[in-house]
């Protein structure tokens, strides 16, 4: 097994390792509540499945992008939460419960949401585009549900051992994450340095900040739910829009917009940085009254 083939099953591994962990803290029914907030979620679907796509569209139109900028912010826009978010979010001071809740919905929505909006984007630009359904329900199982489905179920059987190892694997996951990451940076960092200029970096922390905007309106006046849900509707799953990519493009296009998506994590990591270090300031407890 080579390097191109070892890469990818290293991040499925790190993303299933780090969502199972995430479902390991999480207690059982705490997802329930959001399911009687119907609005919250309709809000939710709103933001991340309605307005981002059409604000990627928007800034695809408005600059003189490389094709590949404009597909691969398009496709990032169309994704769902990435499974390593809830971790951060939580940190921002955000609800465990909704941040979950919200992994779970919207993994179940891009079921129809990724391939529909696709399509209708790329009429939009005088293109048939078909994403295989198939293709969006085993990267979303296979880094989402089924890790989710799993962590939930050794939680209730075994709680203790639940909250003993949750820790660990979630350090093990983001450690093989972060190798595997660094193996594909080294491995195109050729095409990553050649995107910067013509307002690609422009058009990228535009898309972030946009949604970070569009997720903390429409999360309502709970302040932990808007943390959730700004970083939710910014930050999306790099290995759905990559997924999609290698369905529909040709292979002397397909590195160009890994690239993009590549570029894209880790200018979110920065972008998104001063949101959550303010959200968690938000969200600390305030300083108990002197005593006199």
């Amino acid at each position: 097994m080579n390097l191109a083939q070892l890469v990818p099953i290293a991040l499925s591994v790190s993303i299933a390792l780090i969502v199972f962990s995430v479902a390991l803290q999480t207690p059982p029914g705490s997802v329930a509540p959001l399911l009687k907030q119907p609005g919250l979620i309709l809000r939710s679907l709103l933001a991340m499945n309605v307005v981002m796509p059409l604000l990627a569209a928007g800034v695809a139109a408005a600059f003189r992008l490389n094709p590949a900028v404009e597909l691969a912010l398009i496709l990032l826009a169309v994704s769902p939460v990435p499974p390593v978010l809830p971790v951060k979010q939580m940190k921002a001071g955000g609800s465990a419960a909704y941040a979950l809740g919200l992994l779970i919905i919207s993994a179940l929505a891009a079921l129809v949401t990724v391939p529909l909006s696709i399509s209708l984007i790329g009429r939009l630009f005088g293109h048939e585009i078909a994403v295989p359904v198939a293709t969006v329900a085993k990267v979303v199982g296979m880094s989402i549900l089924l890790p989710l489905l799993a962590g939930m179920i050794v939680r209730r059987l075994a709680p203790a051992f639940a909250e003993r190892s949750a820790k660990g694997i979630s350090k093990v996951g983001v450690i093989v994450l972060l190798i595997g990451a660094g193996l594909i940076l080294v491995a195109s960092w050729r095409g990553v340095l050649a995107l910067f200029g013509d307002f690609t970096l422009v058009a990228i922390v535009l898309f972030l900040v946009a949604g970070l905007a569009v997720g903390h309106l429409l999360g309502g006046p709970d302040a932990d739910d808007r943390t959730v849900l700004a970083l939710s509707t910014a930050v999306r799953h790099p290995g759905v829009a990559m997924a999609v990519a290698t369905a529909i493009l040709p292979p002397e296009q397909k590195g160009a917009v890994a690239a993009v998506i590549l570029l894209n994590l880790v200018v979110g990591a920065i972008v998104t940085g001063p949101y959550v270090k303010w959200r968690k300031r938000v969200h600390a407890p305030a300083p108990l009254p002197a005593v006199p």
